[in-house]
Parts: C-alpha cells; structure tokens; sequence
C-alpha cells in the first residue's frame, strides 16, 4: 500500500514541518501517478491546475525513489528555488539522507581563466567596467578559499547586465577544457563532479537539451545517466528542443571569434602579425554582412535574405575571410591552447556557414527549415528541424528511465493531442522502435514499454473556487484585432477596471508594437484623469525587478508583452486585473511557423485547427493565469478579442480557461472588484 496518502495528510510530516501546506486529494493522486511512472520507468504527461501543489507531487515520489533523479525546470530562477528552498523543505519533513547538486550552464560560473586574462589585460569600455571586474575577482577569491561555487547568482553586487560578466565566463566555443591551467579549479568541473556524485540533479531546459545534442554529437555527457527525469513547466520543451536540435551561426560569433583571434595572437603570436590583420579583416566581413539585412529586428525566409541586394558577395566574403583566418591560426596552433581552441571555433563556424547556404540549394535539407532573424547588432542563420517528434521520441523510447513531463498548461479542454505530437509522445501501432532496441533491456516491463511506447496523461483542474474568485469579462463592440484602432480601443475599455480595481493591473499585450503605443495612451489618459497610479513598461528594468517593485507599491499598472505571460507569481492583492489583447496565435509570417503550417496541410491536415488553435489556447492558459495564484486571490480578466465568441474555435479556446464566471456586461465587471476591495486610492 502507498504511503503517499499518509505522507500528503492533514496530519503527515508534510503538514507538520511545512508552513501554509494544505492536504489536497488531487495533489495525491498526483503523486501517485509519478510514483507509478517512477516505479515501472514509464511516461507521464501531468496537468496540474494552478494550486494543485505540483512541485511537492513529483518531489517526494523522486526524492523517495532511491535512483538517480534529474528535475529539469524552465527559469534558472526556478532551478534555484526548487533547489535551495523546496527540496530541503520536503528533504527535512520526510527526514531522508538524499544528496542533491545544482548544475547549470557554463556561462553561470565564473571562469578564473577568462577572469586573469581579463584583469590583466585591463580591456574595457569604462571605469563600472573596471570596478565590476574586481569585485568578481574577490568573489573568485573567496569562492575559491571557502569551497565556494562560483556561481555568479551568488554575487549580487555586479549586475547581471554588466559587460564585465563577458570576460569573467566561459562559452563552450572558448573554454580550453582539460588544457586549461586553472583546470583543477574550475567551478564548472567541480559543479559536474558534484552532479556525477548527486542522487537528485537540479537543471534548467536549456542544460538539458544542450547535454542531449552533446551526447549526440558523441561528446563527454554533462549530466549523469539516470532513472528519472522530470521536466517542471514543461509545455516550454518544444520552443527549447527546437533551438538545441538545429543548427545556428551568428555575425556575433564571428565577431567574437576575430576578436579572441586578435587578442589571443597578441599574447601568444606576437610576432606573427597576419593573424592579427586576418581577425580584422573577419571582423570587418561580419559587420558587413549584417549591414545587408537593413531591419534591426525580425525573422525570414533564408530565400528572402539570400536575395537581398549585396548579401551573396558580403556572405561570400565571410566565408573567405574565415577560410583565411583559420589558416593563419592552423600555423600557430601549436604555441598555445587558446589559439587552438580559436582554430577549433574557425573550423566549426566554416561548417555551419557552408551548411547554411548550401540548405538554400537543389531543395535544401529535406526535414530543416531555412531562414534568418536580424537583431540590432547581429544576424543569425539558423536551419531548424521541421519536427523534433522523432528526435526527441528516440531519446525517451530508446532509455531506461521514467520520463514526467508537467506543467499547468499542456492541454486543451484536457486533450493532450497537440502536446504530444509535437514531442513525440504518442501512442501509434507504427512506432518504429526496433525489437533489437527493446531486447538489449533484461528487464520485461521495459521491453514492453519500449515495444508499445505507452504513454500516460492525466489532469488535476485547480482547487481554487474559480466560480467565486474570478470573472472573465469579454467586451462588447470591441474592433477587430487586427484593426489599428485595436490597441485604443483595448486601453479605453480597460480604464474603468483599472479605477475600480485602485491599479493593480498586468496589461498583456501579444506584441512590442501594441505594446509601446498602449503605454502611451495609459500615460496621457491617467495625466488627464488625475490619476497617479504607478505606470511600469516592460523594459524600462529587468523583469526581477520591475515585479518586486509592482508587488511593493500595491497599485501599480504594469503594460508587458511576452516575457509576462507566464513565470511570474504575484499573490495577494497587488494584482486583481488581468487584461490580455488579442488571442496569442503566432505571428503567420514566422519562417519556422509557416513552413510547419504548410507541411501538415500538405499532409492533408488542417494546420489552423490541429496547431495554431491549440497553440493560442495554450498560451492563453499561461496569460490567464497570472490572475489567480492563490485561494485567497480575487480578480477580473478581461480579453478584448471577439473572435472568442464570434468565431466557431472561440469557445473550444476559453473552454480552456479555468471556470470562471462570465460576463459581456462592463458594469458587472466594475462591480466584481467593490466586493472585498481593499482600499486602495488612486492618489495613493
């Protein structure tokens, strides 16, 4: 018989050692169904309603297990919660030895050789610059002496946005691995050794993925092998394995690369004067060739940006200048590490470049997705699988191991049929899954899960009493949303809750664009009216710090895009108002996008219906549920797009949503927030 029930009670350790814990059936049966998977090394896809307490189900089923536990999470801010707070919390109730590690990526850990490189070479823009190098340097010092981590998150006196955090770390390009003479040293090793040794792992997406295309490039593993893994907030896993499972090269990588071939052949080729002028040459061919692309922002066609006027001789020329550039470093490499490493990145940039325009001929690489984005200072080319179905379903069907995937937005109105297509987590008679595979397991349950590749989905809805504590508030006679009286429209509309409501408001919008110009109307209409709530934009601070700051002033009005949407947790009465724009269908134009759109109706399919719609419900359960966080929440949210009612797949997406109560009717929807108000003034 299960001990979760006990474990889960009113009266169990959980409850006796952890403030605020409430015994919850659904959070059982929760774990019950990880527990299971764990046991029999099956897959779970787990929706857990807002409230249903899913860190704590799969943490102890996992910390119980007595195998090798790898909890993958969305945000290094989430990796660092789960790891200092909720895994000792749940450690210390159920009082059992397991040993845990943290582990991130490379670019987290300070690098002592970057870091004396750095400092003696004195190379940098202004005096903050400077200041800031040397306060990671004690931090170094004192990590070093005190058996510390080096963990930049640690040091909270340099800002994570200084420039000095560039030289303090390594990239996986730059890293001179066992050829390093701080080799002994280094934080990122003893980080791995610490997780090679570690019953329970805490990564993010990003590692994970990094370490599986790693691994399957034949490198050295990053992580340990084992029994489980379990991804947190995992309807992000199809965005993160699309980027890790393609191919991408940058203008910035090149600048990088001819600026540490520079610098490099200074210190250790001095005499050889052509390295340098041939790093130069790169440098200036990679800043041509963004200079081609005149947007500073967007994605395209790899056969739009091909055709732009200059491109093919400024890419020709990079790709020359590379040529040259590496063998200049080949005639050196011998005389020291870095230039060898330089030659290593040379090598593989090449590749990448002549992969890339190679994919624009004779049909290009069949099942990849051709195409650039320009930001202000770089120009990417990226060739991205048309699905990581088969990739990904190859990883979890062909291992030992339990495989928990839960989030509280996964599915649509509690079908799961998008999720797992996308991943690769489906049920067909055709799976081709070779015996040969299933037979080198000597384990008959496994064989027969590999053989049938049976996957689990199950869904808590919330607890909370979403009836009582919620109104969704679609209104009336609102444009179109694709009008460019929308976003006024949006603002005008929403004044009234934002005064009934005495602020406290998250404004979302689905674009930078609507964005801005509603941050605009907001500030002239609250000059107009008086009003002095506190008006925040999205980007006028990090995120970290634009919500301490929203949840300290109490009535503030924060206007946000997509960063917004989801992993951001504002309980109590800071925030009641929840406004979102428009359906999150993704832009159309997407190169990536509109390739997938046009193979599955090729395929027969309807991409609209089987992709874009469950897509927009999906990340509109993320929108939606920045309202409600806890029981006591109270709040409105209102979606200022008609096609919820107006078009036949509108009420498939808001039956998506949790059930709230609903009204068309803006009075009602004033009148939600006189109940239980706390008193809050505008003039506050």
């Amino acid at each position: 018989m299960s001990e979760l029930p006990r474990l889960f009670g009113p009266d169990g350790p959980l409850a006796k050692r952890i403030e605020g814990f409430r015994h919850r059936q659904s959070q059982i049966e929760m774990a019950e169904k990880i527990e299971h998977a764990i046991d029999h090394a099956g897959v779970l896809i787990a929706e857990a309603g807002t409230g249903t307490g899913k860190t704590f189900a799969y943490l102890v089923p996992a910390l119980r297990s007595g195998g090798k536990v790898i909890i993958s999470t969305g945000t290094k801010t989430l990796q660092d919660q789960l790891f200092h707070r909720d895994i000792p919390m749940v450690i210390a109730a159920l009082g059992i030895p397991v040993s845990t590690a943290l582990l991130k990526g490379r670019a987290n850990y300070v690098c002592l050789h970057h870091l004396e490189e750095a400092v003696a070479d004195g190379r940098f823009m202004n005096r903050e610059d400077v200041k800031h190098i040397q306060v990671i340097r004690r931090f170094a010092d004192r990590s070093l002496s005190s058996g510390g981590t080096g963990d930049k998150a640690e040091l909270s006196d340099v800002p994570e946005r200084s420039n000095a955090w560039t030289s303090a770390v390594s990239t996986r390009e730059n890293c001179l691995g066992s050829q390093c003479t701080r080799y002994a040293d280094c934080f990122v090793m003893k980080a791995r050794k610490a997780a090679m040794d570690a019953e329970v792992v805490v990564v993010n997406h990003h590692l994970f993925f990094a370490d599986l295309v790693l691994k399957d490039d034949g490198a050295q593993d990053l992580l340990p092998a084992c029994n489980t893994v379990v991804f947190d907030e995992a309807h992000q896993l199809p965005d993160t394995a699309t980027m890790f499972f393609g191919e991408a090269v940058s203008t910035s990588q090149l600048i990088e690369l001819a600026r540490d071939a520079r610098l490099t052949g200074i210190a250790h080729a001095g005499d050889f004067k052509d390295l340098q002028e041939s790093a130069m040459v790169l440098d200036k061919a990679a800043r041509d060739l963004r200079l081609t692309v005149r947007e500073d922002f967007g994605r395209m066609p790899g056969v739009s940006v091909s055709e732009r006027e200059g491109f093919q001789d400024a890419f020709t020329k990079t790709q020359e200048a590379v040529g040259e550039l590496r063998e200049m470093l080949e005639s050196q490499s011998a005389r020291a590490p870095e230039i060898a490493n330089c030659l290593d990145r040379a090598d593989e940039i090449a590749q990448k470049l002549t992969q890339w325009q190679g994919a624009g001929k004779d049909g290009g690489i069949e099942g990849y997705i051709r195409w650039a984005e320009a930001y202000s200072q770089s120009l990417a080319f990226h060739l991205t699988p048309l699905s990581i179905a088969h990739i990904f379903s190859a990883q979890v069907f062909s291992q030992k191991r339990a495989w928990i995937f839960t989030s509280a937005t996964l599915a649509v109105k509690g079908e799961f049929g998008h999720y797992q297509t996308e991943m690769g987590l489906t049920n067909p008679d055709d799976k081709k899954i070779s015996k040969t595979v299933a037979d080198d397991f000597d384990d008959d349950a496994f064989n027969e899960k590999i053989k049938n590749n049976k996957v689990e989905t199950a869904s808590w809805a919330s607890p909370f009493d979403y009836p009582n504590q919620a109104l969704l508030y679609l209104p009336k006679g609102l444009p179109a949303p694709n009008t460019a009286e929308h976003t006024e429209a949006i603002v005008n509309t929403a004044l009234p809750l934002i005064e009934a409501a005495g602020g406290r408001a998250f404004l979302l919008f689905t674009s930078l664009k609507a964005m801005d110009r509603a941050h605009g109307l907001l500030k002239d209409l609250f000059e107009q009216k008086g009003l002095s709530y506190p008006l925040m934009v999205q980007g006028e601070g990090t995120r970290t710090e634009l919500l301490e700051r929203f949840r300290k002033l109490g009535n503030a009005v924060l206007v946000a895009s997509h960063s917004f949407w989801e992993g951001v947790d504002v309980k109590g009465d800071a925030l009641s108002l929840v406004v979102i724009d428009k359906l999150p269908f993704a832009a159309p134009d997407d190169p990536v996008l509109a390739a997938r759109i046009d193979a599955i109706n090729q395929a027969g399919g309807n991409a609209f219906m089987h992709y874009q719609v469950p897509y927009a419900a999906i990340k509109l359960k993320q929108g939606a549920g920045r309202l409600i966080r806890d029981e006591h929440d109270r709040g409105v949210l209102m979606i200022g797009d008609t096609r919820l009612v107006d078009k036949p797949y509108g009420k498939r997406i808001w039956q998506s949503l949790p059930p709230m109560k609903r009204t068309r009717d803006a009075d009602e929807a004033v009148a939600f927030f006189r109940a239980d108000m706390p008193q809050i003034s505008a003039q506050a």
